[in-house]
């Protein structure tokens, strides 16, 4: 169905330290904005702080086939209160960004909670979850409470010897908030639905975990 309307929201998050920049990692972005555009769907791309979204300089690649979600990126609108109304999934892509800038975005959680509340598709992949560590619903009770949660994972994490520098380990901090987390092997591709929650594990699960918010959305 080409009526369904997608929210993604990136990062704007640029340092990890003073050695290691960051921003959004580019699969994660680019790969879900074509699964979404091939379905017809509606896609707008917004930013924690609207502008031009950094990329971590890790993730680019020439690729032809991402030159127009390359290009949406160039100038994002900035997230709204208004960008809770009127779509039937949201989309939190990674990169280690999201750690520093997602959590602590007060409009971020309240759109994510009204998406929660409505009962509407909330999907992240990699650090992307990130997004999901501070989000509840009206009660307090955390979105991912009970709920099957996949996530860049501490081992991942370590592996990339970056562990030292996250303002926490996303893997433990959601077990924390009650996520009763599933995981493939390091770096494979590993996704997982538990009801309207959508969730990815790496870069390399950008393509299934997009494919399963797509399957969730036409069910």
């Amino acid at each position: 169905m080409a009526d369904k309307k997608v929210l993604m929201v990136v990062t704007n998050h640029t340092t990890i330290s003073d050695d290691h920049k960051t921003g959004l990692w580019l699969e994660e972005f680019a790969v879900p904005y074509n699964v979404f555009k091939e379905q017809g769907y509606d896609v707008k791309v917004t930013s924690i702080e609207g502008g031009e979204v950094p990329l971590d300089p890790n993730s680019i690649e020439d690729r032809a086939e991402w030159k127009d979600a390359e290009a949406v990126l160039q100038n994002t609108v900035k997230l709204s209160e208004e960008d809770k109304h009127g779509y039937d999934a949201v989309f939190l892509p990674g990169g280690h960004g999201t750690m520093f800038d997602f959590p602590d975005s007060d409009v971020l959680q309240n759109v994510l909670q009204h998406f929660a509340e409505e009962d509407n598709v909330i999907s992240a992949v990699c650090h992307g979850p990130a997004g999901l560590v501070n989000a509840t619903y009206a009660d307090g009770t955390p979105v991912v409470k009970n709920k099957r949660v996949a996530a860049f994972t501490d081992d991942e994490e370590i592996e990339m010897q970056l562990d030292a520098h996250m303002p926490f380990m996303l893997e433990s901090k959601l077990r924390e908030k009650g996520a009763n987390i599933e995981r493939g092997e390091s770096w494979s591709d590993f996704s997982v639905v538990d009801g309207k929650l959508v969730t990815g594990q790496n870069p390399q699960s950008s393509k299934s975990t997009a494919e399963k918010v797509v399957e969730t959305l036409e069910a």
